[in-house]
């Protein structure tokens, strides 16, 4: 079941529209940019999580996010190797 819609009027730059519009496929230019919100609502969220942990934790460093793109690299890595033995 879908979530209900509503009907809204906006405003972008001509040259944004044509390239959504262009890139939008079957599911049409309203499904693409609700999508596109979507993705920027999560973000916003994120960040907005991101300052209240900073905030009473202090800023993450360099070290310490490399340390865990690293964590992820290997992580992925294994479950590659894995879904190959698996195979």
């Amino acid at each position: 079941m879908s979530e209900p819609t509503g009907k809204y009027s906006i405003t972008m730059p001509r040259d944004i529209a044509e390239a959504a519009k262009a890139r939008s496929g079957p599911s049409g230019l309203s499904a693409y940019v609700a999508a596109a919100v979507a993705r920027q609502v999560e973000r916003d969220n994120l960040n907005e999580l991101i300052q209240v942990a900073e905030a009473e934790h202090g800023p993450i460093t360099d070290e310490e996010i490399q340390s865990l793109r690293d964590q992820l690299h290997q992580a992925r890595e294994k479950q590659t190797q894995g879904g190959a033995n698996a195979a």
